[in-house]
């Protein structure tokens, strides 16, 4: 099989670096950067790969020397970009058995949680995947 940019193949961890992880596919090694192996900022790839894995990867590019760049996050499967649906009378009856403080101290904990998804988003995306040094 020839390798082509956009497929998407099974392949085996065969060597971790501190910035990617060599894997094998049909019979050549590609590189997925430590950018590419995670949605989210990977500090330690250790964390996520270890050798011998089976992991899903993208081939995102092939250049002119032959070295092949992969990616673990490009090939896994798109999130759901649909609005979540509320069901807005259930959290009313809910809301009306609580009291002030309990209703209170849930919307603190809930925008607490929403700021800190939004800071570590933004940091991802700031750093761009890479660790700073």
């Amino acid at each position: 099989m020839t390798l082509q940019v956009g497929n998407i193949l099974e392949g085996k961890v065969v060597n971790i670096t501190n910035f990617g992880a060599f894997v094998e596919i049909s019979g050549k090694t590609g590189l997925v950067h430590i950018s590419e192996i995670s949605d989210t900022y990977v500090k330690d790839i250790r964390k996520h790969l270890k050798e011998q894995d089976k992991v899903k990867v993208k081939v995102i590019a092939i250049d002119e020397n032959g070295k092949i760049s992969l990616s673990i996050r490009q090939a896994l499967p798109k999130k759901s970009s649909r609005p979540i649906e509320i069901d807005w009378d259930m959290e009313r009856r809910r809301s009306a058995n609580m009291s002030f403080e309990e209703r209170l101290a849930k919307f603190l904990r809930e925008s607490e949680e929403r700021f800190q998804d939004l800071k570590r988003s933004q940091d991802s995306k700031r750093s761009g995947g890479y660790s700073r040094r």
